[in-house]
C-alpha cells in the first residue's frame, strides 16, 4: 500500500484503512471497541499507550493484534527483574577483527514494540526507554541512533498492588499519551471467546492490513485536522485547571496540554471531521491524563478513584468554547 502519498490522502481513503486496521485488531480482541480504538487514536497521534489491567484479560493480545495488523517492524520485551538497560537500546561491542567497537541494536528499534508488563522490570530499566519514547532516538556510549518512524510503544502494566511489581515514575508515566484498562469480557463475549479460542490461535488469522508508509501518511492526515484558538485556548485552561486543584498535588504537564490535542484531532479525523469540537477534548481528558496526576495527601476514600473524579468536576465547571454565528 505503498501508493498511498501523505498529500493524496483522502478523509474516504483515511476511513477505509483505520476501519480496517480498527476491524483487523477487533477480530482478537472481542467486545472492546474502545480500547481498539484507544490504540488506534496512539499510533495515529504519535504517542505511546499504556494498558494497565490485571493479567489474562488481552492486555498482550491487543497490542500483539494491532502489530499484526501492520506490515512493519514489531518486537516485543519481556519486562523481567533481570532485565537490563542495554538490553533495550543496545550496546556497543568490540570487534577484533576490524579493533573499533560496533553498536548492536537492542529490541527498542522497531516500529511497534511492546513493552509487556513494563513494572516488573527495575526503575533503571524502565528509564532505558524515556528517551526513544520522546524523542524517537535513544543515545549509547555518546552515539545518537535515530528509531524507525512511525515508533509507537505499547506498554502493559499489572496493578501496582500485585507481587513483584515496581510503580512507573511520573517522568515514565508521562511519556504514555494515554493509559486505559481492557477490563473483563462481558458473559456473551467471555462465552464466544471460549468456543473460538479452544484449539485455535485467534492472531494466526490476522493479516497485515497496511504498512509503515501508510501509517505514515495516515498520521500526516492526522496532523492537519484544524483546531480553533478558542479549542486551544479551551484545552489549556483545562490543563491549567489541575495544576491549581485542591484535591491533587500534580497537575498536567505541558506536555500532557500537547498530547491531549494531538489525541483529539485523530479522534476528530475518526470521526469524519476535519476540525476538532470540545466534546473530542473532554472525552480524552481522563485517559490522557489521569495516568500522569497525583492525588493530593488525604483525597484517598474508600472505593473513590480522586485523580478521576477531580478531571470530572473540572469538565463540568470549565466553560465550553461556543460556535460562532458569524
Amino acid at each position: 500500500m505503498t501508493d498511498t502519498a501523505p498529500a493524496a490522502l483522502s478523509s474516504e481513503r483515511f476511513a477505509a484503512l483505520t476501519g480496517a486496521i480498527a476491524a483487523s485488531v477487533g477480530q482478537v480482541i472481542d467486545g472492546k471497541p474502545e480500547a481498539v480504538r484507544s490504540a488506534l487514536v496512539c499510533l495515529l497521534a504519535e504517542g505511546h499507550l499504556l494498558i494497565e489491567d490485571v493479567p489474562g484479560v488481552g492486555k498482550t493480545m491487543l497490542a500483539r493484534a494491532l502489530a499484526a495488523s501492520i506490515d512493519a517492524t514489531v518486537r516485543r520485551i519481556q519486562f523481567t527483574p533481570d532485565l537490563l538497560p542495554g538490553d533495550v537500546t543496545g550496546v556497543s561491542v568490540y570487534n577484533p577483527v576490524d579493533r573499533e567497537f560496533e553498536f548492536k541494536q537492542g529490541a527498542v528499534f522497531a516500529h511497534i514494540v511492546i513493552a509487556d508488563e513494563i513494572n516488573r522490570s527495575s526503575p533503571k530499566t524502565q528509564s532505558a526507554l524515556l528517551e526513544a519514547m520522546e524523542e524517537g532516538q535513544v543515545t549509547v556510549d555518546g552515539a545518537t541512533h535515530p528509531l524507525p518512524d512511525p515508533f509507537l510503544v505499547v506498554a502493559t502494566q499489572n496493578p501496582l498492588e500485585m507481587e513483584g511489581t515496581y510503580a512507573l515514575p511520573e517522568a515514565q508515566r508521562d511519556r504514555f499519551m494515554m493509559r486505559i484498562s481492557m477490563g473483563y469480557p462481558d458473559a456473551a463475549a467471555e462465552a464466544l471467546m471460549i468456543r473460538q479460542r479452544d484449539t485455535v490461535n485467534p492472531l494466526a488469522a490476522v493479516s497485515a492490513v497496511t504498512d509503515a508508509d501508510t501509517v505514515r501518511a495516515l498520521i500526516a492526515f492526522a496532523r492537519s485536522v484544524h483546531v480553533a484558538p478558542a479549542i486551544e485556548e479551551y484545552t489549556v485552561a483545562l490543563s491549567r485547571a489541575t495544576r491549581s486543584d485542591p484535591s491533587l498535588h500534580l497537575g498536567a504537564s505541558p506536555r500532557a496540554t500537547l498530547q491531549l490535542i494531538r489525541a483529539a484531532k485523530v479522534r476528530a479525523a475518526l470521526d469524519g471531521r476535519d476540525f476538532v469540537i470540545p466534546d473530542d477534548v473532554s472525552e480524552l481528558l481522563i485517559p490522557v491524563l489521569a495516568h500522569r496526576l497525583l492525588p493530593a495527601r488525604g483525597a484517598h476514600r474508600a472505593g473513590a478513584q480522586p485523580v478521576e473524579a477531580a478531571l470530572e468536576q473540572i469538565v463540568a465547571r470549565v466553560r465550553v468554547p461556543v460556535a460562532s454565528r458569524a
